[in-house]
Formats: C-alpha cells, sequence, structure tokens
C-alpha cells in the first residue's frame, strides 16, 4: 500500500527528492501563475465612546432650543419697540393737548356761544340768514370798555348802544390811544351778557383775541361788525330779553412759552373779563 501510494508521485520524488521540497516547488509554481492580489489596506481600530451615541439628538436639541429663544427675542423686541411708540406718540398728543387747551377751548365757546362768548360768523351764516325779521321787536346792545391798569391806553366805546333787529347787521366802533412813549401791543378779550344770547350773537369782523400794536400817542379806531341771528325770536328762553351788553377789556400782551399771545394780567382777572369767573371749570393754563 505504501509502494502503490509512492508510485503515484511524480518522478522527481521517486528519484530522491524529499516530499517537502516537491509541495513546496509545487507551491511556487502555482503561485507564480495567479494574478497579483490587491493591496491590503492598514486596519484601524475604532474607539467607541459613550458620548458619542448620542452626540447626534443632542445638537438637535439644542439648535431647535437656540432657534425658539431667539424667536422669542425677537418678538419681545417687537412689542417693546410697538410699546415705545405708542406710549410716545400718546405723550406727544398729551403735551399738544395741553398746549392748546385755552385755544381750543376758546374756539369751542366761539362756536357754540358757551359762558356768554358772542359767537364769530364765518361760513356758518349765510346771506339769506342775513335778513332782518321786521315783525320781531328790536334788542338794545350796550358797549362797555375796560382796561388793565397795566396798559397806558384810553379804550373807549364810540357809541353807547345800538337797536338791531334779529338778523340785522350793525357796525360799531371803539377807540384806542396808546399815551405812552413807547410802542405797545395789547390784546382784548370780550363777553355778552345775559350769556342765553351768546349762542346767537354772532360777530362778523372784530379786534379781539388779536395783537393790536399802537405806536407812542398813536390813535385807532377799531371796527365791530355783528348781528343777532334770527332763530334768537324762536328761542323761548330769550322771550324776555330787550338788553344785551357787550364788554372788551383791553389787556397788555405777553408771550407764553409758545410763543403766543397772551393777556398779562392774573389768572382770575382773565377769567372774569371772559365773563368765565361764575364758572367752575373755566379754562385754565
Amino acid at each position: 500500500m505504501l509502494r502503490t501510494a509512492i508510485l503515484g508521485l511524480p518522478r522527481q520524488c521517486q528519484c530522491g527528492t524529499s516530499f517537502t521540497q516537491f509541495t513546496t516547488r509545487r507551491a511556487l509554481t502555482f503561485s507564480a501563475h495567479l494574478p497579483p492580489s490587491p493591496p491590503r489596506r492598514p486596519h484601524v481600530r475604532l474607539q467607541h465612546s459613550p458620548s458619542a451615541a448620542g452626540a447626534g439628538p443632542s445638537q438637535s436639541a439644542r439648535a431647535r432650543a437656540a432657534g425658539y429663544e431667539a424667536a422669542r427675542q425677537k418678538m419681545h423686541s417687537q412689542r417693546n419697540r410697538s410699546l415705545v411708540m405708542y406710549s410716545s406718540a400718546a405723550i406727544v398728543f398729551a403735551l399738544g393737548m395741553t398746549y392748546a387747551a385755552v385755544p381750543l377751548y376758546r374756539m369751542f365757546c366761539a362756536a357754540t356761544g358757551f359762558a356768554g362768548t358772542p359767537q364769530v360768523g364765518k361760513g356758518k351764516f349765510s346771506a339769506d340768514r342775513l335778513v332782518p325779521v321786521d315783525d320781531a321787536r328790536r334788542i338794545t346792545v350796550h358797549f362797555n370798555a375796560d382796561r388793565s391798569e397795566a396798559l397806558p391806553w384810553k379804550f373807549s366805546p364810540q357809541q353807547k348802544f345800538v337797536n338791531v333787529l334779529p338778523g340785522e347787521t350793525s357796525l360799531a366802533f371803539y377807540r384806542a390811544r396808546n399815551n405812552s412813549r413807547q410802542d405797545i401791543i395789547g390784546i382784548a378779550t370780550y363777553n355778552v351778557t345775559p350769556d342765553r344770547i351768546a349762542p346767537y350773537f354772532s360777530k362778523v369782523e372784530c379786534f379781539c383775541f388779536e395783537e393790536q400794536k399802537l405806536l407812542a400817542g398813536e390813535e385807532v379806531d377799531m371796527p365791530l361788525l355783528f348781528f343777532i341771528d334770527k332763530d334768537f325770536v324762536d328761542d323761548p328762553a330769550c322771550r324776555d330779553i330787550d338788553d344785551v351788553v357787550l364788554s372788551y377789556t383791553f389787556f397788555r400782551a405777553r408771550r407764553d412759552r409758545n410763543g403766543n399771545l397772551e393777556p398779562d394780567a392774573e389768572e382770575d382777572v382773565v377769567q372774569k373779563s371772559l365773563g368765565f369767573d361764575k364758572f367752575e371749570h373755566a379754562p385754565k393754563k
């Protein structure tokens, strides 16, 4: 049996070549005919980190939190900006209303006749309303003139009274003279009594609340054009009114903090000249 195995070997092995040498030579011959193998890449051992596994989710959560915080800060910034703008507008409006309170109140009184303030006729009174009511009784309008002691002027009406019909226009004059040796600017206030007729006593042209500058020793005539609205006849509260007093008071003028002219006198004196001394809620400066 061993002989049969030996006989199956090649001749070189039978002629004395060792079996180990034969197998080695055959392996080298076989490997020479094989294609070259690709180069092996170096093996790098990866080290596993416990914190690396959760890095992805943690970064995503932090990114979402950062985005939410940025959006919240932007929203608060917009709200604060809007609050500042609205607050500034409210403050400016309040300051404007404070400065305009007295002029607006005078405009209101002139438009409504409140507190005995005669109405100033503008576009509200058309030509068809300036027609005398012939069958109505005549109203006697008396003119009064006063001045502040600090104003060295002579101020007086040129007529003591006039008789007018409702709807009839009438022209009157006041005269003012500067008795000082310097130029002076004056300003006049007015009111009418009884105050029930004030909504119907309308002035088309007058010199009240306007700058009146008189040179030293100058004398001027100041016109007044007025009428009593014919609706006065239909008002039951005015049926017993036959006499009306129109009063003007001149003050030395001064500039307020806004540069507007105002009477240079105590507040209660000015309010009294306007006919507001009997009213609790008189306008204050």
